[in-house]
């Protein structure tokens, strides 16, 4: 019988945000140049199926708010990741584009219970088989997943040896998640009974223990929220920009750049936070994310344009994993429905950013526009997390 370590533990978590994040949620970004070179999709057409990604996010999230079960927490998770594969098949099966609408919708809902209820299993069973929660490596599988999703799109964009269109990338992709779909359930074991009833009984005691204010909270969720701004706005439309430069072919190239900065991110900046303290290190990735939007925003070459992607998959990733991580830290196992909290705000900015965005961009010609309003709410961001330094000087380190 297979017994589960803390490597299998995390690998399986690592496997989950590949599909549940790299294929459900980011494959979208560079399969965009392909579907408007062969489908003749606008800028405003892809923002609106990034918008109903991301209102099946705010679904899913709506789920992991409302159960706080463990068992239900791990049914929901592992018939998410089923799902997860479903949804990305469906978007090769027609041309419709409510049938893409439905797709991006139930993707997003499998997304957002993969990454919260799938984080928050693993830190439990890591608790509770007395290991330290190891939250930098397992949100390396974010990067991994858009660096999956960047190769898959971009081998099958080989004409020369494929020969491959639109439908047949979405079916690779598909297929690359069901791969991924047997080490993700297979490696994380069930909840034991002694787990649950441990579980149950620290989420009864945790009330007596001290938590943040109310005021922390709302200040985090306000930069939390600005965040999804900016996130998605790159997200949605880095390998559309990098074509439109133009640097015709690169844009799988340039969303794989962001990846391979984004599987880095969360060691980089975990040591960042132990040198300087968690919260001036948050402060840090918002500045260079801000940096980086502009960058791309003015760029006119491949050198700046690898500089712009390299800053964003650094600096999302790590504002992603700082944030989550002090909340997983301070809230102890409540800590699900906080992130759920604090991504539902983000989850609205990321709604309504790629649909303005793109509407924006196909009136003006440009993503110029975009870029910089999304800089300037995240100097918004920026601002609450000043405010957040005077409110609890406790708070102000991750470790």
């Amino acid at each position: 019988m297979f017994k589960a370590t803390r490597i299998s533990v995390l690998l399986s978590g690592i496997c989950a945000l590949i599909l549940s994040m790299g294929i459900a949620r980011y494959s979208f970004t560079p399969m965009i140049p392909s579907m408007q070179a062969q489908m003749g999709i606008t800028e405003s057409l892809a923002g609106w199926l990034a918008g109903w990604n991301y209102i099946g996010y705010l679904t899913g999230l709506f789920i992991v708010w409302l159960v706080s079960d463990l068992r239900a927490k791990d049914f929901f998770y592992r018939y998410g990741l089923l799902v997860t594969v479903l949804a990305t098949l469906m978007m090769a099966t027609h041309e419709n584009r409510v049938v893409w609408y439905a797709s991006r919708f139930f993707a997003g809902i499998s997304s957002a219970t993969g990454f919260m209820l799938g984080t928050g299993l693993i830190l439990n069973w890591l608790r509770h088989h007395g290991y330290k929660s190891e939250l930098g490596i397992h949100f390396s599988g974010i990067g991994f997943g858009i660096v999956v999703s960047a190769l898959v799109v971009d081998l099958t964009n080989l004409d020369a040896l494929f020969a491959v269109n639109w439908r047949l990338q979405w079916v690779v992709l598909a297929g690359a998640g069901f791969v991924l779909l047997i080490p993700a359930m297979g490696l994380l074991p069930m909840p034991e009974k002694d787990e649950i009833e441990v579980a149950r009984d620290s989420v009864k005691k945790s009330g007596e223990s001290e938590l943040p204010s109310m005021r922390w909270l709302w200040l985090m969720q306000a930069a939390y929220f600005c965040a999804g701004f900016s996130n998605t706005v790159n997200v949605t439309f880095t390998s559309l920009i990098t074509e439109l430069q133009p640097l015709e072919g690169l844009g799988a190239k340039m969303w794989l750049q962001v990846g391979l900065a984004a599987v880095a991110a969360p060691f980089i900046w975990d040591r960042i936070a132990r040198r300087i303290g968690g919260l001036n290190a948050l402060k840090a990735a918002f500045i260079l994310n801000v940096l980086g939007n502009i960058s791309l925003a003015l760029s006119t070459s491949l050198a700046m344009t690898v500089f712009a992607s390299t800053m964003f998959g650094f600096t999302f990733m790590g504002i992603v994993s700082l944030t989550l991580t002090t909340v997983g830290l301070r809230y102890g196992l409540k800590a699900t429905q906080i992130m759920a909290r604090l991504t539902l705000g983000y989850c609205v900015a990321q709604i309504l950013s790629p649909i303005l965005s793109g509407i924006i961009a196909e009136a003006t010609g440009s993503f110029r526009l975009p870029l910089y309003a999304v800089s300037c709410i995240m100097i918004i961001g920026l601002g609450c997390l000043l405010m957040v330094r005077g409110e609890n000087k406790k708070l102000a380190k991750i470790h």
